[in-house]
């Protein structure tokens, strides 16, 4: 059915990740590969020079908290381990999440997502800035 699915996931907040884990093993079926993506902020707007060792050696504990809390998610599935991959890269997420779709060739993106709030109204989401740029289908739940 899909061969590419790319799941971006916040390993900060796993809530909204754990309802799309079935999902997507559903629509990886026997052969997919579901592409775990978790994107970091990235940092060039801070220029202070003074501070560069620190902001790297914090971006660094960051990256490998990601992958590491990225690894621990596989369990979740219930799939051959073999078919899940992860990313832990840096970036706005609307962009990352695009930019890997057209790298991989990706069927589908699935995104879990909050219910909307007033905050999410006003200020908009990962999950709507995804769908809204996206050039691949993106199933959002909920």
């Amino acid at each position: 059915m899909y061969n590419t699915i790319i799941m971006p996931v916040d390993v900060f907040e796993m809530a909204l990740s754990d309802k799309a884990v079935r999902h997507a093993e559903f629509l990886a079926q026997q052969e997919g590969i579901i592409h775990l993506l978790h994107v970091l902020p990235g940092s060039a707007s801070l220029t202070m020079s003074r501070f560069a060792a620190d902001l790297r050696r914090f971006e660094e504990h960051l990256y490998h908290e990601a992958e590491t809390r990225l690894k621990t998610m596989v369990d979740h599935f219930s799939i051959d381990p073999s078919r899940i991959k992860t990313h832990v890269l840096m970036g706005n997420v609307r962009d990352v999440v695009n930019d890997l779709a057209e790298e991989l060739k990706a069927d589908v993106v699935v995104i879990g997502s909050r219910n909307p709030s007033i905050a999410t109204h006003l200020l908009g989401s990962n999950a709507s800035s995804v769908i809204r740029h996206a050039h691949v289908p993106v199933l959002v739940v909920r």
